[in-house]
């Protein structure tokens, strides 16, 4: 999770599952960046994908952890003075 744009792809699929795509069209990347991405993501076990016709659709292996991490994140930006809100709908800040 050490590039932003990894962390961005985590966020989104956050909200369900996602083509490559989808995800070039919602995060303003190149379709390569994207994959390389999602590559590495399951590669590591946090993403997992199933075909679907000619595409493949992407998610999340374990939710939980990823918003647990992302929020622990969170958490230590905010204590070193480097607010930030990583996720508006989960992060700390966020609107309930």
């Amino acid at each position: 999770m050490g590039d932003p744009s990894r962390v961005a792809i985590l966020q989104h699929l956050l909200l369900g599952e996602h083509t490559v795509s989808e995800l070039t069209k919602h995060l303003g990347l190149a379709q390569s960046t994207v994959s390389k991405h999602l590559a590495c993501l399951r590669d590591c076990g946090l993403v997992d994908s199933r075909p679907v016709g000619r595409s493949s659709v992407f998610s999340l292996t374990h939710r939980g952890a990823v918003l647990k991490v992302l929020a622990a994140a969170e958490e230590l930006l905010a204590a070193t003075g480097d607010a930030v809100t990583l996720c508006r709908v989960h992060g700390v800040g966020a609107e309930k």
